[in-house]
């Protein structure tokens, strides 16, 4: 990416982090915000193994995967990321299917690239990180960070500990050799281990294993079966996925009777 490149990405986070709620340092619930924005955003636990995310537009809409069965961090950075690619790469009529070799600093292709350079300036602009060394960190008077500092940055940001020390050091906040000295200090504490100890918020460092679906998507599901077009069986996965169940949309389901011949229900009633 030229300079030139960088500059429009970090306006395009700007702007699209500018219309979301935020608290001092972090975006509130990123997963709220692609409502807000009208994107379908599906959340589902395929095992941690498992692609990470994608996001494709269809018929006008803007639909969104995010795999829930990694550490909330990770999701919440693929997250980003697919933002990403709607803001910069969907207009083309292109879809993206992300994994842990494209949601990478040592991804070459150069969509990625600009996908995770969206993500790490949307989750962690460098105004703000800027403002959380001054006002956070001033204490500090020239000694080097330790990992509990950057624990406290992960809470602070809802981003991973990784992801504090790649853009410390694109930052130009620390150096490689600190860096490696963070990294290894980490090794040893555990970032779970961090978090408890900074009061932080433990949950980035575990799966959410959340299962979310667009509203709509239920409506789509009830007029199809009250048109008979899926079985009962279907409607009632569905339905799981939303926590619900039959009774709880009693009221919107049609009795899918079964359906006879007519000459079967003449015969009957001659006999």
């Amino acid at each position: 990416m030229n300079g030139n490149r960088k500059k429009e990405i970090r306006q395009k986070a700007d702007e699209f982090r500018n219309l979301c709620k935020v608290n001092r340092y972090s975006i509130i619930n990123l997963f709220q915000e692609c409502g807000r924005f009208g994107y379908k955003l599906i959340r589902y636990p395929i095992a941690e193994d498992g692609n990470l995310g994608f996001s494709y537009k269809k018929n006008g809409d803007i639909i969104i995967f995010t795999n829930s069965s990694v550490r909330l961090s990770r999701e919440l950075f693929t997250l980003a990321h697919e933002i990403g690619h709607v803001m910069l790469h969907l207009e083309r009529g292109e879809s993206f299917l992300d994994d842990i070799r494209t949601i990478s600093e040592k991804s070459e292709d150069i969509k990625e690239q600009e996908a995770n350079f969206f993500a790490a300036n949307l989750l962690m602009p460098q105004n703000a990180v800027n403002d959380y060394f001054d006002f956070e960190l001033n204490a500090l008077q020239g000694k080097t960070l330790s990992a509990y500092d950057v624990a406290k940055m992960m809470s602070a940001f809802n981003v991973s500990f990784e992801m504090v020390l790649n853009r410390l050091e694109v930052l130009g906040k620390i150096a490689p050799d600190e860096r490696i000295c963070l990294d290894n200090e980490k090794n040893k504490k555990r970032v779970g281990n961090l978090l408890r100890a900074t009061g932080g918020n433990a949950m980035l460092n575990i799966a959410a294993n959340e299962i979310s679906m667009p509203p709509e998507y239920l409506d789509y599901a009830i007029y199809n079966y009250n048109h008979k077009a899926i079985p009962k069986e279907t409607l009632e996965r569905v339905l799981d996925c939303y926590h619900l169940t039959l009774e709880d949309i009693k009221d919107e389901i049609k009795i899918v009777e079964e359906e006879h011949d007519l000459d079967e229900l003449i015969r009957r009633m001659e006999e």
